[in-house]
This record gives structure tokens, C-alpha cells and sequence, in this order.
């Protein structure tokens, strides 16, 4: 039952019976009839005018009264300029509720064996510190894009690559070793990436006060950084790393271990995962490979003092380094390694990377490589570039201990939504474990909704006080219509009221509620939108335009104390199958629904 294509269908027989040409579907442009004017869909007849040769208005009455005279689904209709404003009958409505309640997974277009792969990179945490409120953001909109491509029909392989080698890791290594005392996650009580994170702000202050020594006997502050013990020292260590060094090797697994056991405690407790992870320091080789063999085949050229880089002022941009003259690897090596192993263990037919849009010009660069290296999908890969994420007070600083953590920011989330949610009364006569349940699905929701609904592509302040809110465009507010949604069905199912998924369609229904079917039937054009935009944001407003609009119908009908049998059957119905839309919805940007509140 698709609306548009029995208009569309119709509009093109009545221009070539009344005209005698032949429109194509493109011409006949079909848009939503705006609130001011009656109507449900408006059809564009400037298209039109000139194979009619008469003017806007006349030109639409004819249009107007020849599929109204041959389409049922046409109960009036209305000219205003060059505009045709088509009402559509109640039981098309109706009918078309029917249909929807019958398909539990409304919206998914579904997954078959031919569907193509696409492998989606989002969190690519560094090991030397906790996630934080920029990372929340990255996991966020990997995870629901990656749910929203499943919904689209690809295939969906979600992947982390772990930033686990570099002078970043060896600065928290060296702290630790110098500073530590042997301190470990088990005797301090810390989670693991918190320890270690401690250490890396440890260094950096260290580091600070050596280099305001040495620039007070005289260096200059470039020569100061340079030259600090503790930088000499934990490139020493780098050093050592590369040639594997058995000590330190040994203190690397041992400090990333804590790491990845913190690592996957905040996953779990954010509800997102990977499907495969990849480590940098199994991939830097592979890139180096690569690029070997991208010279040899003349891709790229050697300089005289023994470093490697592509040329690609062909492609409008500079030179690029790929191997340093001591044959150590850079960021794009590994990228290119990463790249290769992930091309060996997937059929990948798209690579979609979601990085911050401080990394656009790499992943300019990274693609043109890729392609000159023979990787498929390498032209096409898509850079999903997002905006950062800052709060009120302004921008955060990881190596000054002033970014907001993960861990605290979720636990703090989820404090403020039980003391808001029992302040209200909505755990009233809940158990202690169904509060602590429904305080940790809405704090996560609050905070998972705020981030979701901004558009990825624009900066973005995250308030926390202002994501908590039973009214207005926020998570909870949602959440909390779903569960008023489920305590109706509930009281209809306690009074042995049976509505099916069949309602007779000559019900006389009120405009409210014809509106409502219309919203929920443009759920699947909404997740495909979604999907080509790669934008949560999209689903996000649309859940919240639904609600709102549910809730007006719920304080304007109703539901339970209706007398007309058919009609309460038919409300019940209706919100049913909102109430699975919004957890559909909600389900694709990772956020989960209450049954009750």
C-alpha cells in the first residue's frame, strides 16, 4: 500500500488522458500538504502546465477531478495555485495501520546472504587513557549507524582498531615504572584504564616542571621539550619496544591488559560492541609492506635519505610520508596496514570511518593510497566526519587530567535520572531492582539521546542537567511515553480486551488520528534517510516528532473509557503499533524503552 506510487501512478494516466503526453514518475513531484491548508498530499502542477496549455489553477481542477473520479483513495481535493491538495479516505488510513501491525520488523528492509558488507571503524581508543565524553560521542554514532545500515539491508561488520604503540603509551609506561610504587588495579581500587591514565597526566606533569628547568639554565622552550630526561627516556623506551625489548615488552602487555579490561567494563556499561578488533601494533608492520610494495610497483618513490612518499600534487593535495628515513612507520602506514588485514579477513564492499572531522584531510589522503594500492573499496571509502563535542565550561584536555570520563559521566547520568525519576513519582511501586533497572535505561537514554539528535556534522555542547527532562525533545521524554504506551495494554490486557491487528476500516476516525498512521507510515523512508545521510539525527526527530504527536492524541481521546467498541479497539491498536515504532527507532540509536515507569 505505498501512497505515493498509487498517486505518482495516477497523476501520470490523468496527464495522458487528458493531454495525450506521456510524464515519466521523476515529473510528478509528490510532497506533504502543508498544516495550513486541507489536504494530506500535494502534487506540484507547474510540471504539467504547459501540455495542458492552461493556467496553474485550471490545470490542477481537471487533474484534480479525473483521479478523484477514478481513485477511491481520493475523498476530496482543493487547488491553491499551482498546488493540488489531494484528502485521502479514512479506510485507506485504516487499512494501512492494518497492514503495518502485521509486521513486527516495520522499517527493516532485511538482510539476505547477497547483501553487501559494509565494515564500520568507530572508538579507536588510545591505550595510555580512560574513554571520555568525545569518545561517548564516536561510540554513539558508530554503534547506531551501524544499526541503521543493518536496517537498510547491508550486511554490517563492526570493528575497533586500538591505538596500543607510540610515545603516548611509552610517556604512561614510563611514569608508572618511575612513579608507581608497583601499583596495580587490584591495590588501588582503580579501574585499569584509570590507573594508567593517571599516569600519563603523572608524566606530563613531570615533564613540565623538567622543561621549566631547563629553559631557567638557559634553553629555549623548543630545545627544553627536546631535550627533557623524561622525553629522551620514553623515546629510549619506544626504541626498545621496536626491537623487542623483553622488559619492556613484558610491562606493555601487562599495563595495556589493565587497559582492555577497563576498556571493555565502559562498552558494556555504554551497550555498544565490535565484531573485530584490530591492534596497531599488529598492523604498522603489514603497512610497512605495503608501502614497500607500492614502491616497487612505482606507486610511490624513495627519497635520497631513505624515507618513502607518494606523490599526490596530481590529486590536487602535497607529498605525503609514508616511511620515515630510519624506516620507522607514520599514522598512514599503519592506517594502510589495518586496511590490508581488514581486506584479507572481510569481503568488504564499503569502509566507512568515523573519526572526528579534525582528520579530514588524512582520510582525503588515506583513500587516493588505498586506490593507488589496488584496494577496492578504497575511492569510495566514506570518512563519516563529526563534529567534537565540548561542554559549557569549553574544550577538554586529556594530558591536563581535565576531560569529562566516561565511566563518571554514565554513572552520574544514571544517579540524576533515578533521584529526577523519584522526584516525579514515576517508580512509584516499582522494587529496588526495577528502579536501579529503569534509572540506568533512562540516564543512558538521556545522555545517548542528547548526543544522537544533533546533527554528527555539527559541534556540540553536551549539558547533562538539560538531557534529564520528562518534557520536551530528550530521551526521557520518549522513554516515558513508551511506558505509558505499555500500562494502557496492559489494563486492556487485564480486561480480557482483544484488538488484533485487523480493524474495520468504515470507522469515522478523527483527522489526529489519520495524522498519526500517516507518521508512522513514513518510518522506513525516515531509516532509509537515515542510512544514505549516515544520520542518527534523523531518526532521533522523527521519534520525537511521533511522540509529541501521540501525546496530543493522548490527552485529546479517549482510549480505555471509550464506549464505541470499534473505535477503542482501533486506539488500542494505534498505540501498539506506535509503541513498537518508537522501540524500533529507539533500538537503532542503541537506547532502550521501559515497559513501565
Amino acid at each position: 500500500m505505498n501512497l505515493e506510487l498509487i498517486i505518482q501512478n495516477a497523476v501520470i494516466d490523468a496527464v495522458k488522458a487528458l493531454y495525450q503526453t506521456d510524464v515519466t514518475a521523476e515529473q510528478v513531484q509528490i510532497q506533504k500538504t502543508k498544516k495550513e491548508f486541507d489536504g494530506d498530499v500535494t502534487v506540484v502542477i507547474f510540471p504539467f502546465v504547459k501540455m495542458a496549455r492552461k493556467s496553474p489553477e485550471a490545470t490542477g481542477q481537471e487533474i484534480g477531478e479525473y483521479i478523484q473520479g477514478r481513485q477511491s483513495v481520493i475523498s476530496a481535493f482543493n487547488v491553491i495555485k499551482g498546488f493540488l491538495n489531494l484528502s485521502i479516505n479514512t479506510s485507506f488510513w485504516i487499512d494501512m495501520l492494518n497492514e503495518i501491525a502485521l509486521q513486527p520488523t516495520f522499517g527493516n528492509a532485511g538482510i539476505s546472504e547477497n547483501s553487501p558488507l559494509m565494515m564500520i571503524e568507530y572508538s579507536s581508543p588510545n591505550t595510555n587513557k580512560p574513554l571520555h565524553l568525545g569518545h561517548i560521542r564516536n561510540n554513539l554514532l558508530g554503534f547506531s549507524i551501524s544499526e541503521i545500515q543493518k536496517a537498510n539491508g547491508w550486511k554490517v561488520v563492526k570493528t575497533n582498531i586500538v591505538n596500543d604503540r607510540g610515545i603516548h603509551i611509552c610517556k604512561s609506561m614510563l611514569a608508572w615504572k618511575l612513579f608507581g610504587n608497583g601499583e596495580t588495579p587490584a591495590s588501588s581500587g582503580l579501574k585499569g584504564d584509570h590507573l594508567v591514565g593517571k599516569y600519563y597526566v603523572v608524566f606530563d606533569k613531570a615533564y613540565k616542571a623538567e622543561i621549566k628547568e631547563l629553559m631557567e639554565k638557559g634553553m629555549t622552550e623548543e630545545e627544553a621539550k627536546k631535550n627533557a630526561p623524561l622525553i629522551l627516556e620514553a623515546q629510549k623506551m619506544l626504541l626498545a619496544w621496536e626491537q623487542n625489548d623483553a622488559e619492556v615488552r613484558h610491562l606493555w602487555e601487562t599495563m595495556n591488559g589493565w587497559v582492555y579490561e577497563g576498556f571493555d567494563a565502559t562498552y558494556k556499561q555504554l551497550g555498544v560492541d565490535f565484531d573485530k578488533i584490530y591492534y596497531e601494533s599488529e598492523t604498522y608492520l603489514e603497512g610497512k609492506s605495503e608501502v614497500e610494495r607500492g614502491e616497487k610497483s612505482g606507486a610511490f618513490y624513495r627519497r635520497d635519505d631513505n624515507s618513502v612518499w607518494a606523490d599526490l600534487t596530481g590529486d590536487g593535495l602535497d607529498e605525503k610520508l609514508l616511511l620515515r628515513a630510519d624506516g620507522t612507520s607514520v599514522y598512514m602506514t599503519q592506517d594502510i596496514g589495518t586496511a590490508k588485514l581488514r581486506y584479507n579477513d572481510f569481503p568488504i564492499n564499503k569502509m566507512v570511518y568515523v573519526v572526528g572531522n579534525e582528520q579530514n584531510y588524512h582520510f582525503q589522503v588515506l583513500s587516493i593510497l588505498l586506490d593507488k594500492l589496488g584496494f577496492e573499496w578504497g575511492k569510495s571509502l566514506v570518512h563519516f566526519s563529526y563534529g567534537m563535542v565540548e561542554l559549557p565550561e569549553g574544550k577538554m584536555k586529556s594530558r591536563e587530567g581535565t576531560v569529562v570520563d566516561a565511566d563518571d559521566l554514565m554513572e552520574e547520568m544514571i544517579q540524576t535520572a533515578r533521584e529526577t525519576s523519584e522526584e516525579l513519582g514515576k517508580l512509584d511501586g516499582c522494587t529496588e531492582n526495577e528502579k536501579a533497572e529503569i534509572a540506568r535505561m533512562v540516564g543512558l537514554g538521556a545522555l545517548k539521546y542528547f548526543i544522537l539528535k544533533v546533527d554528527p556534522k555539527k559541534n556540540m555542547t553536551f549539558n547533562p542537567k538539560e538531557s534529564i527532562d520528562f518534557n520536551g525533545n530528550t530521551g526521557p521524554f520518549i522513554q516515558y511515553t513508551h511506558a505509558r504506551i505499555k500500562s494502557v495494554l496492559r489494563k486492556a490486557a487485564e480486561q480480557n480486551i482483544d484488538f488484533g491487528t485487523k480493524i474495520e476500516n468504515q470507522l469515522a476516525i478523527s483527522e489526529k488520528e489519520s495524522y498519526l498512521i500517516q507518521l508512522i507510515a513514513q518510518f522506513p523512508a525516515v531509516v532509509k534517510q537515515a542510512g544514505e545521510e549516515f544520520s542518527p539525527a534523523l531518526i532521533a526527530n522523527y521519534e520525537f516528532e511521533l511522540v509529541k504527536e501521540f501525546n496530543q492524541f493522548y490527552h485529546d481521546f479517549s482510549i480505555m473509557r471509550e464506549e464505541n467498541e470499534g473505535l477503542k479497539k482501533f486506539r488500542l491498536l494505534l498505540s501498539a503499533t506506535v509503541a513498537q515504532i518508537i522501540k524500533t527507532g529507539m533500538g537503532l540509536l542503541g537506547i532502550e524503552v521501559p515497559e513501565r515507569m
